[in-house]
């Protein structure tokens, strides 16, 4: 598994040193703060595969320092959360967060989150055997550049964080059928683990609200109750 740098930014001392612990155990290189000033000094002086990152930081809301990584990086981001109401889910996902655990959580489930995230590869070029007409998806007002990594809706583009980009490329690739919740989660977290069932669901509420927002009324993503989603013209 190529990559393996992981940046804890957590400010209670035995949480901290907890993650440390498990994560240098599991094999990764570790580094670890305890602000979020400190955060972004770290980043910007070099740049984590991931970033498992508190909410309830002294100096700033995780939220907002969620929303200032995403804006200069594409490493992945992690939040670990006393505050496990829906609202703070969604809030979190929708500034670029890939995942979240609520405290008090399980070590070993930890480890199992950061590693599905390092073993998920990053945006890569497209290279130049293939055409950019290839790499673009067109559904009725939809379009999927994959090349780009671009979502437009009657030629604007619509601002989404990557898993959005991921998850609406994956049921662009198979208009009309229905993806599983499980299958997203293979193809998009690269995990089979069942407690990101949630993620899912979450993610996908996010792409929806901004796919509307821009005006995109064809297709739609429809939910298959108890079952998963798939991408259909209205």
């Amino acid at each position: 598994m190529p990559g393996q740098t992981v940046l804890v930014v957590e400010d209670t001392d035995e949480i901290r040193e907890l993650v440390v612990t498990v994560l240098t155990k599991a094999g990764m290189d570790v580094r670890a703060v305890a602000s979020g000033a400190a955060c972004m000094e770290e980043l910007r002086r070099s740049v984590p595969d991931v970033v498992v990152l508190d909410l309830g930081l002294p100096d700033a809301d995780g939220t907002e320092i969620c929303r200032q990584i995403r804006a200069e990086t594409q490493c992945y981001v992690l939040m670990l959360t006393a505050r496990a109401e829906e609202v703070d889910l969604l809030i979190g996902l929708a500034v670029g967060a890939d995942g979240y655990m609520a405290k008090p959580f399980s070590p070993r489930e930890l480890v199992a989150r950061v590693q599905a995230m390092l073993r998920f590869p990053r945006p890569v070029s497209v290279t130049a055997a293939v055409t950019p007409e290839e790499s673009v998806r067109r559904l009725a007002e939809l379009e999927v550049d994959e090349e780009s990594r671009e979502v437009r809706v009657d030629g604007s583009i619509v601002d989404l964080t990557r898993t959005e980009f991921d998850l609406l490329a994956a049921l662009a690739s198979r208009p009309g059928r229905v993806l599983q919740r499980e299958t997203l989660l293979r193809e998009v977290w690269q995990t089979d683990w069942e407690g990101n069932l949630r993620l899912v669901e979450a993610h996908m509420s996010n792409l929806r609200r901004k796919l509307v927002a821009a005006g995109l009324n064809s297709p739609e993503i429809r939910t298959v109750r108890g079952v998963g989603y798939r991408l259909v013209a209205a």
